[in-house]
Order: C-alpha cells, then sequence, then structure tokens
C-alpha cells in the first residue's frame, strides 16, 4: 500500500494535541458484535414540517460540531475518553413519502436496538415530526415508556388537516396507544404560542405541562428531577424530546417557529 507524508483521511483534524481527547474521538461506525455505552443515530427529515424547515441537514452538521468539544470536565473532574458511542449512520429518506419514512424510522431505531450494542441512545432529527416513529420503536421494544418533552408547543395538532406532520407527533402516540398522558410531560410550552383546543387536550388527557413562566420561576432542574423521580416509578424507560423552539429565539437563529421566551 502506498504511504503518502501529510495526506490525512476524509473528516481527519489537521491539528491533533496529545493531551487532548475531542468527542468526535470517541465515535465509531458501527460494525456487527461492536459494543459501547450510547448507539447514535440520524433521523435526517424535515419534508412533515408545516414551515421551511432545513432540519434535514442537522444530523450531519450537530455530528460536525462534536469536534468542538474534549471529553474532560473541569467541573466534575472527570474524563469521558473511554465511553465508546456507536454511530449506526443516518436512516435513507423516500424523497415524497411521508408514511414511508415514518415506517423507516421506526424500523431503523428497532433495528438499532436489536443489536444489544449498547443501553443509552441518542436519536439526532430532523424536525420534531421523528418523535412519532422514534418513541414508538421504544415502546414496542421496551414497554412502557416515559417522555420528557422539552417544547414551546403542545404537538397535539389534529391529523385532518395535513395529517402526520412535526405538530402531531405526541397526537400520534397518544391516540396510537403507545404512550399514555400521565407519563408525558411538556416543559417550555409558551404563550401565545398554542390553541385553546390543544392546551384542553394536553389536560383531558392528563399531560404534566409546565409553561416557560413555570420554568423561569422554578427553575429547569428542579422540575427535571421530580418528574423523573415520578416517572421512574411507573415506566420502563425514558425518552428525552427536545425541539429547538423551546430555546429564545436569539439562540435558536435557525429555527423556523422560533419566538421570544425559552
Amino acid at each position: 500500500m502506498d504511504k503518502f507524508t501529510y495526506l490525512l483521511p476524509v473528516n481527519a483534524t489537521g491539528f491533533q494535541d496529545r493531551y487532548v481527547t475531542k468527542i468526535n474521538d470517541c465515535i465509531l461506525p458501527y460494525s456487527n458484535g461492536m459494543q459501547g455505552e450510547i448507539g447514535l443515530i440520524g433521523l435526517p427529515f424535515s419534508k412533515s414540517s408545516i414551515s421551511y424547515s432545513q432540519a434535514a441537514d442537522a444530523p450531519q452538521t450537530i455530528r460536525a460540531c462534536l469536534s468542538n468539544f474534549s471529553t474532560y470536565s473541569g467541573e466534575w473532574e472527570r474524563d469521558f475518553k473511554n465511553k465508546k458511542i456507536i454511530d449506526f449512520g443516518n436512516v435513507a429518506s423516500h424523497p415524497t413519502d411521508v408514511e414511508k419514512n415514518l415506517y423507516r424510522i421506526s424500523m431503523s431505531v428497532k433495528e438499532m436496538i436489536d443489536s444489544k450494542s449498547c443501553s443509552r441512545f441518542i436519536m439526532l432529527g430532523g424536525d420534531h415530526g421523528v418523535s412519532f416513529p422514534s418513541i414508538r420503536a421504544f415502546q414496542e421494544k421496551f414497554g412502557t415508556i416515559g417522555v420528557v418533552q422539552w417544547d414551546a408547543h403542545h404537538d397535539v395538532r389534529n391529523l385532518e388537516d395535513g395529517g402526520r406532520t412535526n405538530g402531531t407527533p405526541f397526537r400520534s402516540l397518544l391516540e396510537g396507544g403507545f404512550i399514555k398522558g400521565e407519563h408525558l410531560v411538556q416543559i417550555g410550552i409558551r404563550d401565545f404560542s398554542n390553541s385553546q383546543r390543544y392546551h384542553r387536550y394536553t389536560k383531558e388527557k392528563g399531560v404534566t405541562v409546565y409553561s416557560i413562566d413555570d420554568v423561569v420561576q422554578e427553575g429547569i432542574i428542579p422540575i427535571i428531577k421530580r418528574e423523573i423521580n415520578r416517572l421512574s416509578e411507573t415506566v420502563h424507560f425514558i425518552y428525552l424530546s427536545v425541539d429547538m423552539d423551546v430555546v429564545d429565539q436569539a439562540f435558536a437563529p435557525g429555527c423556523p417557529a422560533i419566538g421570544p421566551g425559552g
């Protein structure tokens, strides 16, 4: 094999400090039989978004940004450099068929779980519509699922005005019986961003809802600790769903549904 003096593999870091390990140094592409702590899968879908979105570009963009962070925490005095992240790649999308894409996501997430390569998982979306097939896959594999949803919106829109979109994942999960209302916690719901009907729907289903004002008044950490403790007593698995529009628009200017607050 030819040996080159200065050529580096594609995506390799140009400068390497021998004492610094970056997060992307811990990421390895999946191969059969591989074992690690965390599984990573990209869900590059945004065709179901009801507003213009380039969320399909997010998985690769997030992966690229991981090279900016080291594995060492000075605050915790702990280095995570020996933690192995297994990257299962991106789910291939169909160019036009939303339902077929939802099926592909669910199937791929279940295949990742079935590989038994890891016990924790990170899904990189994609618009928030990916939460429906992803959470459904975990429910089918683990049983009772608790969901902590960081979001400005309830995302329980009706299915008659456009089918399954990025605004319907939690209605789809609740109506399909994949999660129970009392096992869904919505945090960061923004004022003047939701309708009365959808707000009442969450109450009727027994969903726990914290507004952004609740977060400001109480703080995110006490809320999370309380709800994680409550869910842990009744569910088999906890799924954290993060919709970027929960963040103030000053800090997430690329999000199409941004608003003040967060």
